[in-house]
C-alpha cells in the first residue's frame, strides 16, 4: 500500500477586473484575481499489477479539500457537508479487481465511487498540461459517479471498455435525481503506429436533467461522445486531439467540441505546452450565455492558451513538484458579449497554478 498527498494553488489574472469577480465560463479558476488553495488531496492505494496474470484486489481511497470540490459533488454523499468556499469531497473510493479470464490479459473491473474515464483532462492536475481546463471538460463531459466500470483487454492492441452508474454526481434511492441508471461503451486502441498512437472512444447515455416541475423524474436521455487521439511523435514531441458531441433531449440542445494539444519538452525539466479549442453550444443553456435580461445565447466560443511546465526532481520524498504559468484568451465567434460582465466578447487571462507532493 501507498500513501500520498498533493497540495494545489492557483490564480487567474483578470485584467478587465470584472465586476461580479468572475472569470465567465470556468469553474476551477473561476475566481478573477484571486488566489486559492485549489486541492488538498490525500491517498491510500493499493495498486493491481495487470502483467501478472493472476486474480489480484486492490483499492483507492482519496480524499480532497479545497476550492475544486466545489464542482466535484457527489448527490448524497458530500453535497451537504458545508457550504463554505472550501468544501471537502471523496474523491475516488473504489475496489479494483483484475480478473486473468476470457482473454489473455484479462480483465480489469472497478467499483464504488469513480472519476469520470471520459476526456483528456483529468481531476489530478499532475496529469494535466494547465491549470485551465477546456469548455469541453467543463461542460461535455461527466465528473463522478457511482457504479462500476470494467475495462477487457481483448487484445495487446484492442480493449472494451463499458460501465454501469446511478448518473453523473449522483447516488441511488431519493439520493438519485432521475430514477434512472446510466452507464459508457467503448473501445481503446492501444500500440498504433508502432506504439506511438494511442485512441480512446467512450459513448456514454443516460438521463441527467433532475426532475421536471411536477416532481416526477425526467426520462429524456442525454447522449456523450468522446473520441481522444494520444501521439507521441518523438521523444520530446507529443499531440493530443479531442473531439466531442453532446445531444441531450430534455433540454432540446447539443454541443459539439474540438481540442487539440501540443506538448514540447525543451529540457530535462520545462515543457512548452499549447492548446486551442472550438466549443459550440447550440441553446446557450450549457455555459450559460444569456442577455441582461436572462434569455440564452447560442454561442461558438474559440480559446486559445499557451503555457510551460516547470517539473524539477526535488528528491527528499518529494513526489512531484510542478509550476504552471499560463496565458489564455477566449472569444465568442459570433460576437456575443458574455464576458467581463457582459461588456466584452472576449477575455484574457493570465496566472498558473504551483503543486508539490510527497
Amino acid at each position: 500500500m501507498t500513501l500520498s498527498g498533493l497540495l494545489e494553488g492557483g490564480i487567474t489574472a483578470n485584467p478587465a477586473r470584472p465586476h461580479d469577480g468572475v472569470n465567465f465560463g470556468n469553474f476551477i479558476s473561476d475566481r478573477a484575481n484571486q488566489a486559492q488553495i485549489n486541492q488538498l488531496e490525500l491517498t491510500l492505494e493499493k495498486a493491481n499489477d495487470p502483467t501478472i496474470p493472476r486474480y489480484q484486489i486492490g483499492f483507492i481511497l482519496e480524499g480532497m479539500y479545497g476550492s475544486d470540490p466545489r464542482y466535484f459533488h457527489l448527490l448524497g454523499v458530500s453535497n451537504k457537508l458545508t457550504k463554505d468556499r472550501y468544501q471537502l469531497v471523496p474523491a475516488q473510493a473504489h475496489v479494483n479487481f483484475h480478473l486473468p479470464i476470457l482473454t489473455k490479459k484479462g480483465l480489469d473491473l472497478q467499483a464504488g465511487i469513480l472519476q469520470t474515464p471520459m476526456g483528456v483532462e483529468p481531476l489530478d492536475p499532475s496529469e494535466r498540461p494547465f491549470y485551465t481546463l477546456t469548455y469541453i471538460s467543463q461542460y461535455s463531459a461527466p465528473v463522478e459517479h457511482l457504479g462500476a466500470m470494467a475495462y477487457w483487454h481483448l487484445t495487446h492492441r484492442v480493449d472494451l471498455n463499458f460501465g454501469i452508474d446511478s448518473g453523473n454526481q449522483t447516488t441511488f434511492g431519493h439520493r438519485e435525481n432521475h430514477g434512472s441508471a446510466a452507464g459508457y461503451v467503448g473501445f481503446t486502441l492501444n500500440n498504433l503506429a508502432h506504439g506511438k498512437l494511442t485512441i480512446v472512444e467512450l459513448s456514454r447515455i443516460g438521463p441527467e436533467n433532475t426532475v421536471s416541475p411536477e416532481g416526477t423524474p425526467h426520462k429524456a436521455q442525454r447522449y456523450w461522445n468522446d473520441i481522444a487521439a494520444y501521439l507521441s511523435v518523438t521523444k520530446r514531441l507529443s499531440l493530443t486531439g479531442e473531439f466531442n458531441f453532446l445531444r441531450d433531449n430534455g433540454m432540446r440542445t447539443n454541443a459539439w467540441g474540438l481540442a487539440t494539444f501540443l506538448s514540447y519538452k525543451l529540457s530535462p525539466t520545462v515543457t512548452f505546452n499549447y492548446r486551442g479549442e472550438l466549443y459550440r453550444d447550440s441553446s446557450g443553456n450549457l455555459v450559460g450565455s444569456t442577455t441582461p435580461q436572462g434569455t440564452a445565447l447560442p454561442t461558438t466560443f474559440g480559446a486559445l492558451s499557451l503555457g510551460f511546465a516547470y517539473k524539477p526532481d526535488l528528491g527528499h520524498g518529494i513526489r512531484v513538484f510542478e509550476i504552471h504559468p499560463e496565458i489564455r484568451f477566449d472569444r465568442s465567434l459570433n460576437g456575443r458579449r458574455i464576458f467581463n460582465d457582459r461588456r466584452n466578447i472576449g477575455m484574457f487571462t493570465f496566472g498558473g497554478d504551483m503543486m508539490i507532493g510527497f
